[in-house]
């Protein structure tokens, strides 16, 4: 009876020992399988050239707006505009009677028709522009001196920059600059007028880009952009550069053979929105770089690169 249980226990343990030693090439396989991380690689350039664009808003304004105002007391009888009409310098916009023609005028008439005593008298634009605002309309009593109406200089037409004062060199050394619209429509502003004072908060100087009036409406809000620097250098795309929570350092994960990628510490230098220059780090343009699946990799990672 103890040799069957003896030869049942031993069996028993040989099976085991069989079935781990079957099993563990399978497991090793697939840890080795998990670890690989799939990835696209690049190769840096030398022949990029990088330029540090700046994108700036550009407000459309306009920086004088007269009043028409009543040249004497009495009912306005004529208007000749209406919101948003454009009017030239000179013509004629109200039409007044004053209040003591308005009372006496029949009687005087009526004494002397040839006298044609009507007591009239018109209020004309005092520039070219659009009319901004109506205060009064027909039969309305005014004060003199008192606003009618307010037109917009055209000639005082342009887009207002905000430009911080250590760009401010630059911009007056282009002298005009592409503004794009909202609906990609491109205007050449003119630099016209540099303000001579600083906000006090943002530390940005107010230039004045002047373009030809198309009809644009104020307070439509376009862009300028101009580049910093330039610059030709070894620069990698910029998906393939990796940093701390703190973006205090900066890396990329270079391939050493097919399977296998180091984190090389690099030092950043002129950024776009494609290529960041490497102005220091251990790199070649014969070296790979990965652009994609770089996130989180240790060094020394095991990688397996995705075929295009």
């Amino acid at each position: 009876m103890r040799k069957i249980i003896t030869l049942i226990i031993v069996s028993i343990v040989v099976f085991s020992c069989k079935k781990t030693a079957d099993s563990a090439p399978a497991d090793v396989t697939a840890s080795d399988a998990k670890l690989k991380t799939l990835v696209t690689v690049a190769y840096p350039s030398d022949t990029a050239q990088l330029n540090n664009m700046i994108t700036l808003n550009a407000t459309a304004t306009y920086l004088l707006k007269s009043d028409v105002k009543a040249n004497s007391n009495g009912y306005i009888t004529k208007m000749t505009i209406k919101l948003a009409d454009r009017v030239g310098k000179g013509s004629v916009l109200f039409g007044l009677q004053t209040k003591e023609a308005r009372a006496l005028g029949n009687t005087i008439n009526k004494l002397d028709k040839s006298f044609r005593f009507n007591g009239a008298t018109t209020v004309v634009s005092p520039a070219t522009g659009y009319v901004a605002m109506l205060n009064h309309q027909i039969g309305d009593y005014v004060q003199d001196g008192e606003v009618l109406a307010n037109i917009t200089d055209a000639s005082s037409f342009g887009f207002v920059v905000d430009v911080p004062y250590e760009y401010l060199q630059i911009i007056k050394s282009k002298g005009s600059l592409p503004i794009t619209l909202p609906d990609n429509t491109v205007l050449q502003g003119r630099i016209a007028k540099v303000m001579p004072s600083v906000d006090a908060v943002s530390q940005t100087v107010k230039v004045l880009l002047q373009v030809p009036n198309n009809n644009i409406p104020e307070n439509l809000i376009g862009t300028i952009s101009f580049s910093k620097t330039s610059a030709y250098g070894l620069s990698v795309p910029k998906m393939a550069v990796v940093s701390d929570e703190t973006q205090s350092s900066f890396w990329v994960m270079k391939l050493i053979n097919d399977t296998t990628a180091v984190k090389t510490e690099i030092t950043k230098g002129v950024e776009t929105d494609k290529y960041i220059q490497i102005k220091s780090g251990n790199l070649t343009t014969k070296d790979r770089v990965i652009i994609s699946g770089n996130f989180g990799l240790s060094d020394t990672a095991t990688v397996k690169i995705q075929k295009p």
